[in-house]
Protein backbone atom coordinates (compact mmCIF):
# COMPACT_ATOMS: atom_id res chain seq x y z
CA UNK A 1 0.00 0.00 0.00
CA UNK A 2 1.23 3.52 -0.41
CA UNK A 3 2.68 5.09 2.56
CA UNK A 4 5.41 7.92 2.38
CA UNK A 5 8.85 6.30 2.90
CA UNK A 6 9.79 9.26 5.65
CA UNK A 7 8.10 12.37 7.01
CA UNK A 8 9.15 14.74 9.25
CA UNK A 9 6.98 14.42 12.14
CA UNK A 10 5.20 10.67 13.31
CA UNK A 11 2.12 12.00 14.18
CA UNK A 12 0.46 14.98 12.63
CA UNK A 13 -2.21 17.12 13.18
CA UNK A 14 -6.01 16.01 11.25
CA UNK A 15 -6.20 18.06 7.99
CA UNK A 16 -9.83 18.85 7.78
CA UNK A 17 -11.43 17.81 3.71
CA UNK A 18 -12.64 21.19 3.71
CA UNK A 19 -15.27 22.24 1.06
CA UNK A 20 -13.14 24.39 -0.91
CA UNK A 21 -11.85 23.62 -4.46
CA UNK A 22 -8.95 22.22 -5.95
CA UNK A 23 -7.14 24.66 -7.66
CA UNK A 24 -4.26 22.91 -8.84
CA UNK A 25 -4.93 19.23 -10.12
CA UNK A 26 -7.88 19.93 -11.60
CA UNK A 27 -7.21 19.20 -15.02
CA UNK A 28 -6.41 16.06 -17.06
CA UNK A 29 -2.79 16.42 -17.29
CA UNK A 30 -1.06 13.02 -18.03
CA UNK A 31 -3.68 10.35 -19.68
CA UNK A 32 -6.81 11.22 -21.96
CA UNK A 33 -9.51 10.50 -19.26
CA UNK A 34 -9.49 11.09 -15.76
CA UNK A 35 -11.69 10.72 -12.38
CA UNK A 36 -12.81 14.02 -11.12
CA UNK A 37 -13.92 14.07 -7.24
CA UNK A 38 -17.03 16.40 -7.00
CA UNK A 39 -17.18 15.98 -3.42
CA UNK A 40 -14.53 16.50 -0.53
CA UNK A 41 -13.38 13.46 1.53
CA UNK A 42 -10.14 11.56 2.83
CA UNK A 43 -9.39 8.43 0.64
CA UNK A 44 -7.07 5.52 2.56
CA UNK A 45 -4.54 3.93 1.45
CA UNK A 46 -6.32 0.76 0.68
CA UNK A 47 -9.16 2.57 -1.10
CA UNK A 48 -6.91 4.25 -3.65
CA UNK A 49 -5.23 0.28 -4.00
CA UNK A 50 -8.61 -1.24 -4.84
CA UNK A 51 -9.25 1.37 -7.09
CA UNK A 52 -6.54 0.88 -9.23
CA UNK A 53 -6.71 -3.14 -9.30
CA UNK A 54 -10.67 -2.60 -10.34
CA UNK A 55 -9.31 -0.40 -12.86
CA UNK A 56 -5.92 -2.22 -14.13
CA UNK A 57 -8.00 -5.38 -14.03
CA UNK A 58 -10.67 -4.31 -16.40
CA UNK A 59 -8.35 -2.84 -18.97
CA UNK A 60 -6.56 -5.94 -19.21
CA UNK A 61 -2.74 -5.48 -20.58
CA UNK A 62 -3.06 -2.52 -22.55
CA UNK A 63 -3.32 1.43 -21.37
CA UNK A 64 -1.59 2.54 -18.81
CA UNK A 65 -2.96 4.03 -15.31
CA UNK A 66 -2.13 7.20 -13.22
CA UNK A 67 -2.52 7.67 -9.69
CA UNK A 68 -2.52 11.72 -9.08
CA UNK A 69 -3.72 11.20 -5.33
CA UNK A 70 -0.95 10.57 -2.53
CA UNK A 71 -1.81 9.65 1.07
CA UNK A 72 0.02 11.71 3.47
CA UNK A 73 -1.42 12.32 5.96
CA UNK A 74 -1.80 9.86 9.28
CA UNK A 75 -4.29 8.68 11.16
CA UNK A 76 -3.41 7.81 14.77
CA UNK A 77 -5.78 5.64 17.16
CA UNK A 78 -5.13 4.64 20.58
CA UNK A 79 -5.85 0.78 21.72
CA UNK A 80 -9.53 -0.21 22.83
CA UNK A 81 -9.47 -0.38 26.84
CA UNK A 82 -6.64 2.59 27.03
CA UNK A 83 -7.53 5.27 29.39
CA UNK A 84 -7.22 9.18 28.45
CA UNK A 85 -3.81 10.38 28.37
CA UNK A 86 -0.42 9.41 28.23
CA UNK A 87 0.19 10.74 24.75
CA UNK A 88 -1.28 10.52 21.36
CA UNK A 89 -1.91 7.18 19.72
CA UNK A 90 0.48 5.41 16.86
CA UNK A 91 -0.30 5.96 13.67
CA UNK A 92 -2.49 3.29 11.98
CA UNK A 93 -3.35 4.40 8.53
CA UNK A 94 -2.54 6.57 5.86
CA UNK A 95 -4.94 9.28 3.72
CA UNK A 96 -4.97 11.65 0.77
CA UNK A 97 -6.87 14.54 1.19
CA UNK A 98 -9.52 14.56 -1.79
CA UNK A 99 -11.13 18.26 -2.52
CA UNK A 100 -13.54 19.33 -5.11
CA UNK A 101 -12.52 18.57 -8.85
CA UNK A 102 -9.34 16.92 -8.11
CA UNK A 103 -8.26 14.19 -10.43
CA UNK A 104 -7.52 11.03 -9.07
CA UNK A 105 -7.52 8.83 -11.66
CA UNK A 106 -5.77 9.21 -15.34
CA UNK A 107 -6.09 6.56 -17.97
CA UNK A 108 -4.05 6.30 -21.19
CA UNK A 109 -3.60 4.25 -24.20
CA UNK A 110 -7.29 2.73 -24.12
CA UNK A 111 -10.27 3.21 -26.28
CA UNK A 112 -12.73 5.31 -25.06
CA UNK A 113 -15.52 2.78 -23.99
CA UNK A 114 -12.68 0.92 -21.90
CA UNK A 115 -11.31 4.13 -20.32
CA UNK A 116 -14.86 4.80 -18.96
CA UNK A 117 -15.84 1.45 -17.61
CA UNK A 118 -12.69 1.02 -16.04
CA UNK A 119 -12.94 4.48 -14.07
CA UNK A 120 -16.80 3.63 -13.28
CA UNK A 121 -15.31 0.60 -11.66
CA UNK A 122 -12.74 2.39 -9.66
CA UNK A 123 -14.92 5.24 -8.95
CA UNK A 124 -17.14 2.94 -7.12
CA UNK A 125 -14.36 1.91 -4.70
CA UNK A 126 -13.83 5.28 -3.37
CA UNK A 127 -15.96 7.77 -0.78
CA UNK A 128 -16.61 10.43 -2.99
CA UNK A 129 -18.86 11.23 -5.43
CA UNK A 130 -17.04 11.39 -8.77
CA UNK A 131 -17.20 12.03 -12.65
CA UNK A 132 -15.74 11.13 -15.59
CA UNK A 133 -13.65 14.05 -17.90
CA UNK A 134 -11.47 14.20 -20.79
CA UNK A 135 -8.35 15.56 -21.46
CA UNK A 136 -10.66 18.47 -23.47
CA UNK A 137 -12.57 19.41 -21.26
CA UNK A 138 -11.66 21.84 -18.58
CA UNK A 139 -12.68 19.72 -15.64
CA UNK A 140 -14.98 22.87 -14.64
CA UNK A 141 -17.74 21.65 -16.28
Amino acid sequence: MLQPKRTKYRRNFRISHDKREAYKGNKVSFGEFGLQAITSSWVTARQIESARIAITRRMGREGQVIIRIFPHLSLTSKPIGVRMGSGKGSPEKWVAVVKVNTVMFEVSGVKEEVARDALRLGGHKLPVKWKIITKNEEGDK
